[in-house]
């Protein structure tokens, strides 16, 4: 039986996201269904945990091969296995590579023009500046899998 792999500190955030967003929603509809007021504060917020839970489930699939490809092409034509594994590769960087360089830019320019939330006036680069460390998690994780399956380990087929 093999080792599953895993990402222990994306499914631990994702994990922490999931259950403040459940616990801020359920606090604001019972506030609300017994005062007709809401806390103002929770889709910013929830807003915010969604895009961690986003970037961290995605690091996750990626760690265990379970995102998208081209495995139809890999089964139809065998030799070009490898290639296709490295075009892959190739793609998701250049996605996650751009996701790093404008969500590094954007992070920056927030915390320069020192903008803040409007629900709760905190600074807006400590939103954003989970999208470029995410971004860098995803590729460490594109690149255990990538590696994982050019030598045809066991975890190749999800």
């Amino acid at each position: 039986m093999s080792k599953q792999v895993d990402a222990p500190l994306e499914r631990w955030l994702a994990t922490l996201a999931l259950v403040i967003i459940s616990l801020i929603s359920l606090a604001n509809v019972v506030v609300r269904y017994f005062t007709d007021a809401s806390f103002a504060f929770t889709e910013e917020l929830s807003v915010f945990l969604l895009v961690i839970l986003t970037f961290a489930g995605a690091s996750v699939a990626l760690r265990r091969n379970r995102h998208i490809r081209i495995g139809f092409l890999e089964r139809l034509c065998p030799r070009l296995r490898t290639p296709l594994i490295i075009g892959q590769w190739l793609v998701a960087t250049l996605v996650l590579g751009l996701v790093l360089w404008f969500g590094g830019q954007f992070a920056l320019e927030e915390y320069q023009w020192q903008s803040e939330s409007p629900g709760l006036g905190l600074p807006n680069w400590w939103y954003v500046v989970w999208l470029p460390l995410l971004a860098v998690l995803m590729f460490v994780r594109l690149c255990q899998m990538t590696l994982e399956r050019l030598r045809g380990s066991d975890h190749d087929e999800p």
